[in-house]
């Protein structure tokens, strides 16, 4: 049984598919699973390692409240911070991968455990996603803070 604000996520996430009821039936067929999503259309996602993303998570939330989606791979070696769309071709900053239009994206089945991909802040169904510059300053300041020690 999955919540109501599980059940909006997953409609805004499957809105992203150009086939959403193939996605619903893919992730209903295994609870555990992850389907791939493309970027570009309503998000973009940027790639920051985890020794730089963990920490920039932390300064985001103090500076946003809660930022928009946020997952981590396997390991959490990689944060992907889901971003307005169109976001990777204006990004300039090095060390970030960005995933736009023509790129795909493993997301996992929002509110339900998995053994890889998870969510560290999950999508919330209203289309929230963290404001690049936002995000950018965050970054700055995770940095420094981890250059001073």
């Amino acid at each position: 049984m999955c919540s109501a604000g599980a059940r909006s996520a997953v409609e805004w996430l499957v809105s992203a598919a150009h086939d959403p009821a193939a996605v619903r039936r893919e992730w209903e067929s295994n609870p555990l699973g992850v389907v791939l999503l493309p970027a570009g259309r309503l998000w973009d996602v940027l790639i920051v390692r985890g020794e730089l993303g963990h920490p920039t998570l932390d300064v985001l939330t103090g500076l946003a409240g809660r930022p928009g989606p946020v997952l981590a791979d396997f390991g959490d070696s990689r944060l992907g911070f889901f971003v307005p769309a169109g976001t990777t071709d204006r990004w300039l900053a090095g060390g970030v991968r960005g995933l736009g239009s023509g790129a795909w994206i493993v997301v996992p089945y929002p509110g339900r455990p998995t053994g890889g991909v998870r969510w560290l802040v999950p999508p919330d169904g209203t289309g929230h996603l963290t404001d690049p510059e936002v995000l950018e300053a965050a970054m700055h300041e995770a940095a420094a803070r981890l250059a001073g020690g």
